[in-house]
Parts: C-alpha cells; sequence; structure tokens
C-alpha cells in the first residue's frame, strides 16, 4: 500500500493577544522546581496531556526518539535519589571555598518530594544509522528530545504542574535502576508534581548562585561578536 501524502493545511496567522499573552506567561514563568512539590497525585488525564505535548516537539527526520518512563514507585524513586546523592557530594568537591558552601547549600532535586518521576529518552536507533537531518550531527536526536522536554515543561506550567530537571547523576547507575538498554540515552530525570507558589525569578538567581545575562550581550549581527548597534 502507497502511503498517503494527501495532508491539509493549517492556517498560519498569529494567535489572538490573549492566546499569545498566555503561551508567552509560561514561558517566562516557567521554573524549575526541587522543594515546592504538593504530595497531590497527578490526574491520569493530565499526565496524558503532558505527554502528548512532549510527543508533539519537533525532532531531526521525523525519528521521535523519546520514550517516557514513568515512575511513581517509592523504592525505585529512593534508589533514584541514592544515585544522585552521591553525584551530588562528588560534584560538591569540584568548587572551592564559599561556592563550595554554596553550592551544598542548595537543593537541587525533588525526587523524594515530587508524586512523579518521568525519565526522558533518546533512542539513536530508532530510524537506523541514517537519519534525514542526522547526517552530519549525530547529536540532533538528543537536541530533538531535549524539544520534548520543553515542550512537557511548558505544557507542565500551563496546567499549573511543577517540574525539576534532574542532571547529577552517572548514567549508568539510572540505566541499572530503570533497566535502560546501554544504546538507549538518558536526557533528563524530571521531577513532576503540583506547587503553590513558584519563585518570582529563577531560584538559582534567588540564591545567588548566578544572574540572567543581558539579552543584548548575546544577539550578533551577521557574524560572531559583530553587535546589532
Amino acid at each position: 500500500m502507497r502511503p498517503d501524502h494527501s495532508g491539509s493545511l493549517l492556517g498560519a496567522s498569529a494567535f489572538s493577544i490573549e492566546e499569545r499573552d498566555a503561551v508567552y506567561r509560561a514561558i517566562s514563568t516557567r521554573r524549575d522546581v526541587r522543594s515546592e512539590f504538593l504530595p497531590d497525585a497527578i490526574p491520569d488525564d493530565v499526565v496524558e496531556r503532558l505527554l502528548t505535548a512532549a510527543h508533539h516537539a519537533p525532532s531531526v527526520g521525523f525519528m521521535q526518539p523519546w520514550n517516557f518512563i514513568l515512575v511513581r514507585d517509592d523504592k525505585v524513586k529512593e534508589a533514584a535519589w541514592q544515585a544522585f546523592d552521591r553525584a551530588n557530594r562528588e560534584a560538591g568537591e569540584m568548587f572551592n571555598g564559599e561556592r563550595r558552601q554554596l553550592y551544598r547549600s542548595l537543593k537541587l532535586e525533588g525526587i523524594r518530594a515530587a508524586p512523579l518521576s518521568i525519565c526522558v529518552t533518546c533512542d539513536p536507533d530508532r530510524c537506523g544509522d541514517i537519519v534525514l537531518g542526522r547526517t552530519h550531527n549525530r547529536r540532533m536526536d538528543s537536541y530533538s528530545t531535549v524539544c520534548a522536554v520543553q515542550n512537557l515543561w511548558l505544557a507542565a506550567r500551563a496546567e499549573g504542574v511543577g517540574v525539576g530537571w534532574v542532571s547529577i547523576f552517572h548514567e549508568a547507575d539510572i540505566k541499572e535502576i530503570l533497566g535502560v538498554p546501554e544504546r538507549v540515552e538518558i536526557v533528563a530525570w524530571l521531577c513532576v508534581g503540583y506547587v503553590d507558589k513558584l519563585y518570582d525569578q529563577p531560584e538559582l538567581a534567588v540564591k545567588g548562585w548566578r544572574q540572567r545575562l543581558p539579552l543584548k550581550q548575546l544577539v550578533f549581527s551577521d557574524r560572531w561578536e559583530n553587535s546589532r548597534d
């Protein structure tokens, strides 16, 4: 059977002002949540909407390389927390002086507190070795999976659901805990749960780790370091 190529086209007009503002509000108020999770379970229909949003992310060659492992079992979450804790203690030793003390004071995960964790993975073999758009950059499948994470994160903000991205662990530890095949990359461990408040600025900015850079310092014109002015 020949594939059907007769897809319909959608209108490309701008959103209404209210719709546009809602999108930008989700972007500007999204936060990495670590310690504000409520214990309330997330209803299945909400989880399904978040996963659907993630699954509608763009992907190189339309390969859709992602998988989502939903983790609710406290024993599994505890094992993941132990893996984080070991790596976090290692990370603390990489900083010096006041920076080390500040690092150790930060809460950098919510694995135990969040009612749901989602491990997002990338399967580099989903479409074989030669993938449209990945021929000259083998990391494009990973970048695509990060787009899925961002979609989920913004959808969660619209739903009043907090998300925290945990990245401090040895990948092999999490693969062993979850039974992830060696060839599959772990892109993100997301802590997911309802919150009743969010920082008005990114938490690391509030706590003095680093401030947002001015946009004008990051935008060039035509060539590297050519100012737009």
